[in-house]
């Protein structure tokens, strides 16, 4: 891909309109950069569109040009995916539309930039639900959350994005919009283009509405803190909340104590939830449309875990606020562990039954590997989703031997990753491929699965326009 041509920068700002760009570095500079700081990117124009006709407007002059695109949402990716590197960046945070809310229909569209909490809002107001949440959801966006296929604390009960979208509107790579907003949720005719590009990471396309299921509110919703000795533990417990509730766990978090420590001595406004310090925490939460039916589901399930010996400590929330500082110490997980110095980052999934014996061999191989690493897991080991982190030993920190530790990351990670694989898990459960570990799913990744995936994608966007860093 060349670097774009005056004449072919002028174009573009000539589709998209006044209003619509800027080429002042200042402006795009803090779009350059992701929140972990690991890559500072580069572009000679952010697009701004207002509306899918500008976007496929811009995207036309892109193909017609053969200028690269990285299109971005709130920029809380956490794989670099959304970063340019020389590549025109196109912004959707602008396409702000809530289309319709239509409640017989259980479904809403809205537009790609509309945030991830202000769609829970929209449905709210027409009482329902719509049940993606994750800790960056007043930032990250609908076309963000749909290209990178998020998931969040609730995949458990509703599953992760792709299985909330019924349908999708996109500018395809050649600019030609694809007007795919149906409500169904049947129609068996063939290819189902929308799960393309749900997942794609910006590849086949650029995302610009969608409609969204929704669900009915819960009249009833109960939240627990439990303290535990072991992983194996919290499985059993997870099988168990299920049996009690017939489908009613909609959260299922768990906290290693090393990390909950972190979150009190670096996050403000926190408490320990429990009257003791556990090596394991887990977040339950239960839900039901039968008012005060989660409530005594939770009192059964933590009297029979009692009595059984499964859990040694537990603290029911009361009310919202202590609802709301069970939630807190679980979200400022990630946060929290900014001061302790930079980590090996993993975002892996193994089955379920497999969570324990993967925390045991790959901390023991980790530590083996790097004696005093600090591992930090923590994540939603109700749907086998695991960030296992790894942090810089103390002393190291101390000793300002934190850039040596990291420059082992790609090392250590290749032992946590091999592990995961021998568990027919996944390297990337949530947050996607992205700049961060495309190559590296090389390594995972069937020859036949890469095939297909290229053939896909040169199927869609021959010229490889369309964030060409990204994924195979």
């Amino acid at each position: 891909m060349t670097t774009p041509s005056p004449a072919a920068l002028a174009a573009l700002k000539s589709a998209i309109g006044d209003g619509g760009w800027t080429d002042d570095p200042a402006e795009i500079a803090p779009w350059l950069t992701e929140w972990r700081n690991r890559w500072q990117g580069h572009s000679p124009l952010m697009l701004t569109p207002r509306s899918t006709a500008q976007v496929a407007a811009a995207v036309r002059v892109c193909a017609e040009h053969r200028i690269a695109i990285v299109p971005q949402g709130g920029d809380t990716g956490l794989v670099g995916g959304q970063i340019p590197h020389g590549e025109v960046l196109l912004s959707t945070r602008k396409l702000r539309a809530v289309r319709d809310v239509t409640p017989l229909d259980d479904a809403m569209t809205v537009e790609a930039g509309v945030t991830l909490l202000e769609a829970q809002q929209a449905a709210a107001a027409a009482d329902r639900l719509f049940p993606l949440s994750l800790a960056a959801e007043g930032t990250a966006t609908i076309g963000g959350v749909i290209s990178t296929n998020a998931g969040g604390t609730a995949v458990l009960r509703y599953g992760m994005m792709r299985d909330l979208v019924l349908g999708i509107e996109a500018v395809m790579p050649d600019g030609e919009i694809f007007n795919g907003l149906k409500r169904l949720r049947k129609d068996n005719t063939g290819y189902d283009l929308k799960q393309l590009l749900i997942g794609a990471e910006g590849t086949l396309g650029v995302v610009t509405a969608a409609t969204l299921k929704l669900f009915p509110v819960m009249r009833s919703r109960a939240t627990a803190m439990v303290g535990l000795d072991a992983p194996a533990a919290a499985i059993e417990l997870l099988a168990r909340a299920k049996a009690e509730t017939g489908g009613g766990v909609e959260a299922f978090e768990l906290m290693k104590r090393l990390g909950m420590g972190f979150v009190l001595a670096n996050i403000p406004d926190t408490r320990e939830p429990l009257d003791s310090t556990p090596p394991w925490y887990v977040l339950i939460e239960l839900v039901s449309g039968e008012p005060g039916a989660a409530d005594a589901a939770m009192e059964r399930l933590l009297t029979h875990a009692f009595e059984t010996g499964l859990i040694n400590d537990a603290a029911i929330a009361q009310n919202d606020a202590q609802r709301a500082a069970f939630w807190k110490v679980r979200e400022e997980q990630s946060g929290a562990q900014r001061p302790e110095g930079g980590g090996w980052k993993h975002d892996v999934s193994v089955p379920l039954s497999r969570i324990a014996d993967f925390l045991d061999e790959a901390t023991t191989a980790v530590e083996r590997f790097h004696p005093g690493a600090r591992v930090s897991a923590f994540g939603h080991v109700g749907d086998g989703n695991l960030h296992y982190d790894v942090l810089c030993p103390a002393r190291e920190m101390a000793s300002g031997d934190l850039k040596a530790f990291l420059a082992r990351w790609e090392e250590g990670s290749k032992i946590v990753h091999d592990i995961v694989a021998r568990y027919d898990g996944s390297i990337s459960a949530e947050h996607g491929l992205g700049r961060l570990k495309t190559e590296e799913a090389r390594r995972y990744k069937s020859p036949l699965e890469i095939r297909t995936m290229q053939a896909v994608r040169a199927a869609i966007d021959p010229h490889r326009i369309m964030n060409p860093a990204v994924l195979f």
